[in-house]
């Protein structure tokens, strides 16, 4: 598929604006916000079952997340030989993006592990190294699975977020962890036929249609999770 083709079926996803500039759209296109939103809200879900909320350690990690996944994976993801999303960056451009999102949410992760939690530099150690190896399909593409997607982007990011407020591991963190992976794996199982359907079909058929409304019920179930929660969390 050349990469024209490539930037209209990646302009037909479900969040991506129908009107307006092209480079605008490609640019809505690859923030991905939709499920940037439900990855900093797997953090959310994490830090408001702690014992003790603190609500600048849950924001500061959200960012941090925001920047490494929102931002950072998805550029590096976009230099994928088969370009995605075309000439719109060049691989030059994605790499600088990539590296302006990531140092800093190392650097503000860092600040929150010595001054809060030891424990999240494990978590973060492992979270980079999926955000790397995911992404740029190391090892021969080993960690470019459904199954390492689900534990990187659904389950670890919900026990940063009890780890940044307790520095420990509960059975309820790791429940909620399990939320967070399952939904996960449904969000990318449906994510990668309706990405295919797209490219072969136009999106047209049922199928697409039905793909699309499991995606963004998905997301919503978890934004909402959070939202729930950090309503519950803060209403007395």
């Amino acid at each position: 598929m050349g990469q024209a083709d490539s930037e209209g079926t990646r302009l037909r996803e479900w969040y991506v604006p129908r009107r307006g500039p092209r480079r605008l759209r490609l640019l809505v296109g690859l923030s991905f916000y939709p499920y940037s939103l439900m990855n900093a809200s797997y953090v959310l879900i994490g830090s408001l079952i702690a014992p003790m909320v603190h609500v600048e350690r849950m924001a500061a990690l959200a960012v941090v997340y925001l920047l490494a996944v929102g931002v950072s994976a998805h550029c590096l993801d976009a230099m994928a030989p088969n370009r995605p999303w075309g000439n719109f960056f060049s691989r030059r451009q994605l790499a600088a993006v990539a590296a302006a999102a990531l140092v800093p949410s190392l650097g503000l992760g860092l600040y929150l592990a010595l001054t809060y939690a030891p424990l999240l530099l494990m978590v973060g150690a492992v979270e980079l190294f999926f955000l790397l190896a995911y992404n740029l399909e190391l090892f021969g593409g080993a960690f470019h699975t459904d199954l390492w997607f689900a534990t990187s982007w659904g389950f670890l990011p919900v026990i940063a977020g009890f780890v940044v407020q307790a520095d420990t591991v509960s059975v309820a963190s790791v429940a909620a962890g399990l939320f967070g992976f399952f939904t996960a794996y449904v969000e990318i199982s449906a994510s990668r036929p309706y990405k295919a359907i797209k490219q072969e079909q136009g999106g047209g058929s049922p199928l697409a249609a039905k793909l699309e409304g499991i995606l963004k019920g998905i997301v919503l179930a978890v934004i909402s999770t959070a939202a729930f929660l950090m309503a519950l969390a803060f209403s007395h």
